[in-house]
Order: C-alpha cells, then sequence, then structure tokens
C-alpha cells in the first residue's frame, strides 16, 4: 500500500480498496496501450502519466504495449517515435509487447467461442449489419446468419484465416444480445478480412481483430490488474468483461488474473487539436513540416520547440485525475514550461528587431568585456563576458523619438540603463529618404549609480552572431477548433503561427549544441533547433515570459461597491436547471423560448458528459428535454468533447424525430 499519506484520487482510491479485500502487492500490474498509427501528443501524456505513475508509486510492472491490430494505419515509425516520446518523458516500461504477439492466441480462443455458441460468420454487407443495429432506443435485429451450425462457422472461419475469401464478404461476429440497451453489446465484429502488410507479422495473416476483441484479452494475457482508459471507453466495460468472462473460463488455470477496467477523463486541450487523424491532415497538406514541427501538441513537436519532460509532468499532476470531461486552458501548460525554465535556462542578450546605436563619445577602437549573471534563480550558474563597444543593436520597439511618461524605455532626451552595462541618454536619430530611423545617436554615462527607470538589452554589433529565430505562436486562433459542425477545423488556422526572423546574438551562443535553452531576456525562452549547424544558427521560441493571450479574455466583472449577500443560498447542479427549463420548452411562445435558449447554452458550460450522457436516452414523448439536451451537448461538443457511438445514435435518432424544433438542433451540430 501507499506509504506517505497524501490526497488519494479516484484511481488509486480503487486499488488501495482491491489491496485492502487480499489483492497482493505483487500482482498490480499495469500498462500503457498506444496503437502505432500516428505520433503521441499532449493528450496522450495523461494516460502515459497515470499509468506509469502508478508503476512508481506502487513499484509495480508497467508494459508498454502496441496495439497494434490496423496494418493499413500502423508504421515501424509511429512505434520507434513512441518509445522515443515515452523515454524521453523519463518512463521506464518493464516489457515492451504488442497485440500482434497474441494473434494466434486470439484466434485459437475465437474458434473455441465459435464451439461454445458464442461467435458466428456473418456474411452481410457492412450496410446491412448497421441498419440491423438499431438505435439506442430501438433493439436491434438479428442476422440471417446468426442460427449458422458451428460446423460451418468453424469451416468460414477457417477459410477466412486462409485467405480463400474477398476483404468485406465475411466478418466474425460475437453472438450476444441484439436487444441489449447497450449497442456495442448487439453481436460486436471480432475479426475483418483484410489483406495488408503488417509491420511486424507481415503477410501472415490476412484477418485482423478489432480492437475490442484484441484490447481486453491482452491485458488478460499479460495479467494486469487494472486496466485504464478514457472515459469515451466507457460504453465499452461491459463488452470488455464480457469477453474478459469468457475467455477467463478457458484460460484461468495458468491465467488467474482477471483484469479490471476503469476510466479517467481525458485530457482536452483549449486552441489545440487531439485528434490523431488531423494531426495526419496537417501533415499531409503541409500546414506543418511534420510530426515535429513545433507547432504541432505531439510530444516530439513539443519537445523540438524547447519543453522539457518536468514540465510536462508537472503539467499532468496539477491537471490531475478526473472522472468527468473538462477543457484545460492551453496557458497553463505554458505556465509550467516557463517555470522550469526560469529555473534552469541560463540568461542571454538578443536583438530580434534591430535599430543601431551609436555611442557617439565612446572611443571608436574601444571594446571592454563585462560581467553578467546567468541565471540569477540559479546560484550555481555563474557567470559570463559579454562585449560591449562603440556600436551597439537594440530593439525597435524600445526607442520612440517622443514619448509620454509611461514609456520608460529609450526615448529623444531619456535615459535607460544597458543591462550589466552603463546608462545612455539618446541625443539624436539619422533616417534614410524614407522616414525611417537608420540610427540612434546617444552618449554613455559610467556613472551606473544613478536611478533610471528603463532596462534594455542589447549586443554588441562587432561581436554579435547572426542567427535565425523562429517564434512560434498557436496553430489555431479558435479556442475548440474542431467543435464546430459547420466548419472544417482547417478554418480556424492561425496565418500568424510561425514568423521568421533574423536576429543578432552575443558571441556566448558560438558553440550552442541542438536541444540547449536560454532566455533571451525580455523577449522569453528559446531552444536551438535540430536545423542549426555551426555556420546557421536557428533558435526556436519556446514561448514568452508571460501570457500575451490571457489579454484578450474577457475581463471579470467589477463587483466593487456592491454588498455581498450575508448567506449564499445552496445552487443547484447546472444539469438539473436544464433539465427543469426543458420540460416546458416547446410550451413556450417564441421569444420567450429564445431567452430559455440562451440560459440553456449558458448553464451548459459548467455540466460533464457524464451529467448529460443519461439524458440520451430520454422517451420520446419528452421533447423539450431532449432539445435541452441537444443544446447542452452543443456546447459541450464546441468545448473540445469528440463524438462517439452514443453522440452519434443520440442525434441521428434526434434527426428523425417529427419535431422540428429538435430536428434543427440536431442537424446545426450533425
Amino acid at each position: 500500500m501507499m506509504s506517505d499519506y497524501k490526497a488519494l484520487n479516484f484511481i488509486e482510491q480503487i486499488i488501495e480498496e482491491d489491496l485492502a479485500n487480499g489483492l497482493s502487492k505483487d500482482k498490480l500490474r499495469f500498462r500503457f496501450p498506444p496503437e502505432p498509427n500516428g505520433y503521441l501528443h499532449i493528450g496522450h501524456t495523461k494516460a502515459i502519466g497515470i499509468s506509469f505513475g502508478l508503476g512508481e508509486t506502487y513499484n509495480a510492472p508497467v508494459n508498454l504495449r502496441f496495439d497494434d491490430t490496423n496494418p493499413a494505419k500502423e508504421e515501424q515509425e509511429y512505434v520507434d517515435a513512441i518509445k522515443r516520446d515515452i523515454a524521453w518523458l523519463g518512463y521506464k516500461w518493464e516489457n515492451e509487447l504488442y497485440s500482434s504477439d497474441y494473434f494466434q492466441k486470439l484466434y485459437d480462443w475465437a474458434v473455441q467461442m465459435i464451439n461454445d455458441g458464442l461467435a458466428y460468420v456473418d456474411s452481410q454487407t457492412s450496410e446491412a449489419m448497421a441498419e440491423q443495429k438499431g438505435t439506442p432506443t430501438q433493439v436491434g435485429t438479428a442476422s440471417p446468419y446468426r442460427d449458422r451450425s458451428i460446423e460451418e462457422n468453424l469451416d468460414l472461419f477457417t477459410r477466412m484465416k486462409n485467405g480463400e475469401f474477398e476483404a468485406g464478404t465475411h466478418v466474425l461476429r460475437a453472438k450476444i444480445d441484439m436487444e441489449d440497451p447497450n449497442m456495442l453489446m448487439r453481436d460486436p465484429i471480432m475479426y475483418r478480412i483484410m489483406y495488408a502488410h503488417h509491420h511486424r507479422t507481415g503477410d501472415d495473416w490476412c484477418i485482423y481483430p478489432m480492437y475490442d476483441w484484441t484490447h481486453g484479452e491482452s491485458d488478460y494475457i499479460e495479467q494486469i490488474s487494472h486496466s485504464l482508459c478514457s472515459l469515451e471507453f466507457k460504453p465499452h466495460r461491459k463488452l470488455y468483461n464480457w469477453f474478459r468472462d469468457h475467455v477467463y473460463n478457458y484460460s484461468n488455470d495458468y491465467l488467474p488474473m482477471p483484469p479490471k477496467q476503469r476510466e479517467f477523463a481525458r485530457l482536452n486541450l483549449s486552441y489545440t487539436i487531439m485528434s490523431k487523424r488531423k494531426l495526419l491532415r496537417l501533415v499531409n497538406e503541409g500546414i506543418v513540416t511534420g510530426w515535429d514541427d513545433p507547432r504541432m501538441p505531439t510530444i516530439s513537436g513539443l519537445r523540438r520547440r524547447g519543453y522539457t519532460p518536468k514540465s510536462i509532468r508537472n503539467f499532468i499532476e496539477k491537471v490531475g485525475v478526473a472522472k468527468r470531461e473538462n477543457v484545460i486552458d492551453v496557458s497553463l501548460l505554458e505556465f509550467c514550461v516557463r517555470e522550469d525554465l526560469n529555473k534552469t535556462a541560463n540568461r542571454v542578450m538578443a536583438v530580434l528587431d534591430p535599430v543601431k546605436v551609436v555611442i557617439t563619445n565612446y572611443p571608436e577602437d574601444k571594446e571592454e568585456w563585462l560581467e553578467a549573471e546567468n541565471n540569477q534563480e540559479d546560484e550555481n550558474a555563474g557567470y559570463r563576458k559579454v562585449p560591449f563597444s562603440r556600436e551597439i543593436y537594440i530593439e525597435k520597439e524600445d526607442f520612440k523619438e517622443e514619448a509620454g511618461n509611461k514609456f520608460f524605455r529609450l526615448k529623444l532626451g531619456g535615459e535607460v540603463r544597458l543591462k550589466n552595462a552603463y546608462i545612455i541618454k539618446a541625443e539624436s536619430v539619422v533616417k534614410d529618404d524614407t522616414g525611417n530611423i537608420t540610427e540612434i545617436h546617444c552618449t554613455y554615462d559610467t556613472d551606473t549609480s544613478k536611478k533610471v527607470k528603463g532596462t534594455l538589452h542589447w549586443v554588441s554589433i562587432k561581436h554579435s552572431i547572426k542567427v535565425e529565430v523562429r517564434e512560434y505562436d498557436r496553430l489555431f486562433m479558435d479556442e475548440a477548433p474542431d467543435s464546430h459542425g459547420d466548419k472544417d477545423f482547417m478554418e480556424f488556422l492561425n496565418p500568424n503561427s510561425l514568423t521568421v526572423k533574423e536576429a543578432f546574438v552575443e558571441p556566448s551562443l558560438a558553440e550552442v549544441k541542438v536541444g540547449e535553452q536560454f532566455q533571451f531576456q525580455r523577449l522569453g525562452y528559446f531552444n536551438v533547433d535540430n536545423d542549426s549547424t555551426a555556420e546557421h544558427l536557428v533558435f526556436n521560441k519556446t514561448v514568452g515570459l508571460r501570457d500575451t493571450w490571457a489579454k484578450q479574455k474577457p475581463k471579470p466583472q467589477n463587483n466593487q461597491g456592491q454588498p455581498k449577500p450575508q448567506q449564499q443560498r445552496p445552487q443547484r447542479k447546472p444539469i438539473d436547471v436544464i433539465k427543469q427549463l426543458g420540460k416546458k420548452y416547446t410550451n413556450l411562445p417564441e421569444e420567450k423560448q429564445q431567452k430559455v435558449r440562451a440560459e440553456i447554452l449558458e448553464l451548459a458550460k459548467d455540466v460533464f458528459y457524464e451529467d448529460l450522457e443519461p439524458l440520451f436516452g430520454t422517451a420520446a414523448k419528452k421533447v423539450g428535454t431532449r432539445i435541452a439536451t441537444m443544446l447542452s451537448l452543443s456546447v459541450l461538443l464546441k468545448n473540445g468533447l469528440e463524438h462517439n457511438d452514443a453522440i452519434n445514435q443520440f442525434i441521428s435518432k434526434a434527426l428523425e424525430d417529427k419535431n422540428e424544433l429538435l430536428v434543427a438542433e440536431a442537424k446545426a451540430i450533425n
């Protein structure tokens, strides 16, 4: 059990209860099971952190298992990238395993299920099977092939394996219950024919197991004690257990531990796409340079941009483990890397948009090497020497010919301090034919004890190194770019997500290595990009020194001067208010209806998917409640919730309804 007391999350509570009820601690075993059909992204780090974190907490093994059951989309490149990313985050797996390791065992179990009358070969089209599935409120109908004899099923399944049939002509289905309220239990497909080269098994197989059949049985083969997955798999738990219980009956003499599936809320991040399919589209259409483009939310992209393993792990810890879906503001992730780099990154000076400063009273042939502190947050970081000369660069925005009292940078007649150097005063400017300032002429004062309000960074022109700087911004302008049912997420791309500049840095950066991180003083945190060479250094902007997006958000209303209520009444849950508003929705006049609609949409911002899903089964006659549910669902989808079977079935059923209001709301998000 856990030795040091701390507040337990609900998964840890489950494990502690299991241990208290007799589960031996040495039987604890976890796994992280990615599908190798793309690179891992920031959303996966939560699942990684939970499983590997539990392994560290309980000193229990954690398997890295690749669920590689779809060779049409899976590649060795993705396997290698996943391993590299998990290792970079600092986690160690006990065993590297593959679902394809178990293809023969899964096949043998499927044969046993056929022999027991628990599976059959269906020869219908996929369209016919989908039609027979029914809806959440309408039972399914049996396949005409459901009662094939065991002998015929065994013969067909063997011939499927031997490659005698074309793809799509037959599938193997579990025989469960076509009237089960959970549609996943209505005779799910276990195997399909697919002629595709597998990255590990080659062409040995032409039938491949479906995820729901493979996943739980792989857990069972590996004797995983707790199978942890995200909330969208909660409806799958019943099927997970059905398959598990049957194979347990076949193999409990040598596989005694039946795994337990439990679900947690996945990580949704604002301004971020989490779908691997959509991320692949960004790569394929050349919107980004690859999976590791620093604008991508992939772990490899974040690494290349300059994020640290510690910052990502701290972020996951702050997000915590929850049972309900929510959207985390991306600014929290940016805060975590800013917090980490503030402690570890050495300070240097760089000028990204230079204007020349000539210090007229400084000797032309003189240069000095001044002492500069590397990192005031790290007492062991030491000092470095930076050169100073008569001509320097400063940022263009740090100078104005005329400025008010609140401008604390350089202006004509004004004084500022140069970081680690002297105080200068602007005396005059030189302009080109178009009126642009090309030089600022200043004088300097060796009395550095004087008090001046502004401090500027700078680099000596004579000693500076010309470099390329890539300034990155968020890839999308919208907080939930893939939540607009009527628009393609690509419409919300930020045209200014990458700006490339020619910049100048101090000479201490001449020998930097790829991946090294620095704070460009007053500008932000930067790291050395993979594209860098000794002759051409490239720096990526990781994050600014402060959240520049915060000012774009609406500010909270100022309630100063308003009397505070002496005692607050207990508030009803938003979902309960929504249900109440929905009851009379269809009986309201149109003007009142619009006001109630707006109220429901506002309340839905504080509703969780777990609260809403039970309302999907609302009786057809309760149209108002179904409309309120549809409106609430539209808000959740806009805020990053992805479609699942239950959602799709609820929308599909609504589109068939006779009520025009319900149909209209369903069409708006379909």
